[in-house]
């Protein structure tokens, strides 16, 4: 990123612009054109609602958390009217209840592949199923699902999957990217919003070309190809086979942390359907979670995150965003064991018994490994 100072309009940066899209498109798993954004995922989840919706359109949302309540903000603020199917935090939205909400004349539905805020993951694929055949399209919240979670965006029909710099491709805050299918392309050409910044098929035209409408984030866009180069040597060189590498890892330390807070008499956030991006533990009896997560900080230099919202003090948030691993996640159980032994000591556990739970579920994840390579 320091030696990142090349400018935009230069052969150099769209040789390096071209690849970084090409494989932006490998790590999504996508063969539609990839657009990026210097922006937060939130600039791409309104660049979602105002390219692909006209005021007064109906849309559907799935809400089920703090992220999935940002989809109903933005669609009421471009002037459309969202039916919201909702799940309490910390549960998923059923197939069922969102079957009996889809009607012909939903334009779009908007939801979250993993609602970070509460650690939950939705059904991406089986809710895909539904619209199978239907003109409402598909937009996916994949922020924290790309890179955790194993996605099939072409196959399962996803007509708009919007990731963030900042998550599993472990670069700064302040790029956005996404991918749209044909279906969606065409779609935009019918929207009858107002835009300037985050007008998609401008972007579009101008990306394929190997350069941005505007300013871009050069430095951002060199650590995204630095992130993906690195990540394609981790799979010998097949952007592919890393990215599943990647979300395995991530599934596999998020089971090894759900496993080690019940081994502490901590209970779960999500249950029934836990994401593998972050795991939400409920605080100890009695205590608060802002304690957990400053006394982690200070006491080992480990940061986990509070929860949000009218949350914060209720639960706590342990990513396993990006390269997380066997040793990231060993180091961060045994520092919590001894916080909860500080701020809960009634806890009926003993030291060592969170990392012995994490250890089984690694030593089965490793055997399991290692029979389907044979």
């Amino acid at each position: 990123m320091a030696a990142a100072d090349m400018h935009h309009r230069t052969a150099e940066f769209r040789q390096l612009f071209t690849k970084v899209l090409t494989q932006m498109q490998q790590f999504i798993g996508t063969a539609n054109d990839v657009v990026i954004l210097s922006s937060s995922g939130t600039g791409a989840m309104e660049a979602a609602v105002s390219n692909l919706t006209s005021p007064g359109d109906r849309v559907l949302v799935l809400s089920a958390g703090k992220f999935g309540e940002r989809w109903t903000s933005v669609a009421k603020a471009f002037s459309c009217v969202p039916e919201v199917v909702s799940a309490p935090y910390g549960s998923t939205v059923s197939v069922e209840e969102v079957k009996a909400k889809l009607t012909p004349d939903i334009r779009v539905l908007f939801m979250q592949a993993t609602e970070t805020s509460t650690g939950v993951r939705h059904d991406v694929s089986g809710i895909a199923k539904l619209l199978k055949g239907s003109d409402t399209l598909l937009v996916v919240d994949a922020i924290t699902g790309l890179g955790t979670t194993h996605l099939d965006t072409d196959a399962d029909g996803i007509d708009l999957i919007i990731g963030g710099s900042q998550k599993a491709l472990m670069v700064p805050p302040g790029l956005s990217y996404l991918a749209a299918s044909g279906r969606a392309w065409k779609r935009m050409e019918q929207s009858k919003h107002s835009r300037y910044y985050f007008d998609l098929p401008k972007e579009r035209k101008n990306q394929v070309k190997g350069e941005s409408a505007y300013t871009p984030s050069v430095a951002l866009i060199a650590a995204f190809g630095a992130a993906l180069d690195y990540l394609e040597a981790q799979g010998g060189g097949d952007l592919p086979a890393a990215r599943r590498l990647l979300i395995d890892s991530a599934e596999r330390c998020a089971a090894m942390t759900r496993a080690a807070v019940q081994a502490l008499g901590l209970k779960l956030f999500a249950t029934a359907s836990p994401a593998a991006a972050v795991t939400a533990v409920k605080a100890p009896a009695g205590a608060d979670s802002t304690d957990v997560v400053k006394r982690l900080k200070s006491d080992f230099g480990a940061v986990i995150a509070n929860g949000q919202g009218e949350m914060k003090g209720q639960l706590f948030r342990i990513a396993h965003l990006g390269y997380f691993d066997y040793m990231d996640t060993i180091s961060l159980i045994g520092a919590l064991e001894h916080v909860i032994s500080a701020i809960a000591p009634s806890s009926n556990y003993e030291l060592g018994s969170a990392l012995a739970a994490a250890q089984r579920v690694f030593a089965d994840s490793a055997r399991q490994t290692q029979a389907a390579a044979r």
